[in-house]
């Protein structure tokens, strides 16, 4: 059973009391007419519809004299939420899923859509035969659909939406698919290799150009001292 409820503040006269009645998909409810009070400057009026179902698509709406006030059901909301995105790898494939709490009513069936850049395009398993898979389950706690793809290529990356579908309306859930390559994960790695390699070889190629110059250096020195010594030797023979 569903439960309304209206309040309206009124106009400007503020009577002390005024008709209301109930209107259900466009035809009065005879029985819903009532004088409404006004209390604490407001007029309000309820009705209860029995055994509402899901399929019945109700569309209600209140009327206080020549105002009319309408309601509408909202469609049970997708619990889970995913912010940050899917990854998978070229070739390989991927599996995203969305479920649904079993408090809420079982939708009639899910459907899955892709954003194409201007707007969201239904996904068919039979445009491409064994790229896309569909699959739609039910447990204890949840419902839930599971969009299965294959042989996964850049142009399958992209945001896509599930969709629990009700007689009124589509409960939507987005989700974004990365697809990268193999070596995507390592680059930063290789970067940093790179780096250390070319400090090494600046390292070695510096260490190596001082020794050179160092021994340049050193070498004319030594030939004076030899050249020194040896008179000396010949000096004490004498």
């Amino acid at each position: 059973n569903v439960t309304l409820e209206c309040t309206w503040t009124g106009n400007q006269n503020k009577l002390p009391n005024l008709p209301g009645y109930w209107r259900k998909d466009g035809q009065e409810r005879p029985d819903s007419h009532v004088t409404v009070e006004l209390k604490n400057d407001q007029y309000n009026i309820k009705v209860e519809f029995a055994r509402v179902a899901w399929h019945s698509r109700p569309t209600p709406s209140c009327v206080f004299i020549k105002t009319r006030c309408h309601l509408s059901f909202p469609v049970p909301q997708i619990g889970e939420k995913r912010d940050k995105p899917i990854v998978s790898y070229l070739r390989d494939f991927v599996v995203m899923t969305c479920k649904m709490d079993n408090k809420h009513p079982e939708p009639s069936t899910w459907t899955w859509f892709k954003d194409n850049g201007t707007e969201k395009e239904q996904i068919t398993v039979d445009v491409t035969p064994g790229h896309y898979e569909i699959i739609n389950e039910k447990d204890e706690k949840t419902f839930k659909t599971k969009l299965k793809m294959r042989d996964l290529s850049d142009a399958d990356s992209g945001v896509y939406y599930c969709g629990a579908v009700y007689p009124i309306g589509i409960s939507m859930s987005r989700m974004e698919l990365k697809v990268i390559s193999f070596m995507e994960p390592v680059k930063p790695f290789l970067y940093i290799l790179v780096e250390v390699v070319v400090l090494v070889a600046a390292v070695l190629f510096y260490e190596r150009s001082q020794s050179k110059k160092s021994n340049t250096e050193g070498t004319p020195q030594g030939d004076a001292k030899e050249a020194e010594e040896s008179n000396s030797v010949r000096q004490r023979k004498a």
